[in-house]
């Protein structure tokens, strides 16, 4: 008897329910210290801010041109402002109005309708999207490797090491899975969903890949480049909250690419609770007082959600059409 598919609406009230539970346990934990978390209202603070902000919105920036680089190489153009406006609809969807269909699932479903090339637009946004198992997991050995006081944190330093080396191990099972000779492209989206529909969108994807050496360099350089930019927003948000030194450059370095990936796991909504306890578990060993730890993250949500708003307008058009049901959550980081 095949297994039944969980309702999506149950699912999603789940994750609102462990949100809330988790984001609750961490701010009964935090007492009467929220002035360590809440800083002055200084020109330095807001020009901080200010930076962490530009920061974020330069990442979606990056993210549509990581896009359109993967687009590029697999051989369907699209105009960039039109890339742009899909990626800011997607995050204000993802990010302001979460629901059961992500905003992986809107870019792909609109920019269908636009190519009418439905299969290239699905392997584009899976490729696009597994750039992050292989930059975040990198980052984070780099931070480590180049500092090393950050290996020497117990459960912090096993945890980000551990994070790093599972995503690496992962992609490559997903790689040796895909290399297995199969039909069409065309026919294996059409037939199949879910994981099988992921591997066949993979392997069509890294077929490309491979004979365009320069297309795949420039997608990977700005992989790096997307998530360095939101590493130095983490780092500026940081700075605003006054954040002792021990979470500087190189501690975000290795501790920021972790929390990254393991927010987008479907536990809660928009990483929330995940994120924050990430941070204290990371931060503390580091001197970071759990209130500013917590205040960290959501303050990195904060920013997230600001900058989602950009794509509010772009959202609305077209909003009656509907998307696609697959993917059902954004993909990876």
């Amino acid at each position: 008897m095949p297994l039944r598919r969980p309702n999506p609406q149950v699912v999603l009230v789940a994750r609102l329910a462990i949100s809330v539970a988790l984001l609750w346990v961490l701010v009964t934990k935090i007492g009467t210290n929220w002035s360590e978390a809440i800083p002055d209202p200084t020109a330095k603070t807001f020009a901080w801010l200010g930076g962490a902000l530009a920061l974020t919105l330069l990442g979606v920036v990056l993210s549509a041109l990581r896009w359109a680089a993967v687009l590029d190489a697999l051989g369907l153009h699209a105009p960039f402002r039109r890339l742009l406006s899909l990626y800011f609809a997607g995050q204000f969807m993802g990010n302001v109005l979460p629901s059961t269909i992500g905003g992986d699932a809107l870019r792909v479903s609109r920019l269908s309708k636009d190519t009418g090339d439905g299969p290239t637009v699905f392997a584009s946004v899976v490729l696009e999207r597994l750039t992050g198992w292989l930059v975040l997991p990198v980052i984070t050995l780099v931070g480590l490797l180049v500092n090393p006081g950050l290996r020497d944190l117990g459960r912090a330093s096993k945890l980000a090491g551990g994070v790093a080396l599972a995503t690496l191990v992962l992609l490559v099972v997903v790689l040796v899975l895909t290399g297995r000779q199969g039909r069409g492209l065309e026919g294996r989206l059409e037939q199949h969903d879910g994981w099988r529909r992921f591997t066949a969108a993979t392997r069509y994807g890294i077929q490309h890949l491979v004979r365009e050496p320069g297309p795949t360099a420039r997608i990977v350089a700005t992989g790096f480049a997307y998530q360095l930019i939101l590493i130095g927003s983490a780092l500026m948000a940081a700075r605003a909250l006054n954040l002792p030194s021990g979470a500087g450059p190189t501690a975000l370095l290795a501790f920021v690419p972790a929390v990254l990936t393991a927010q987008v796991l479907p536990i809660s909504i928009s990483g929330l609770g995940v994120r924050e306890g990430l941070f204290v578990l990371f931060l503390q060993p580091l001197g970071v007082p759990r209130s500013q730890a917590i205040a960290l993250g959501l303050l990195l949500y904060l920013l997230n959600l600001v900058v989602s708003l950009v794509g509010a307008p772009a959202f609305a058009v077209g909003h009656s059409k509907r998307p696609t049901p697959e993917p059902e959550e954004d993909l990876v980081a």
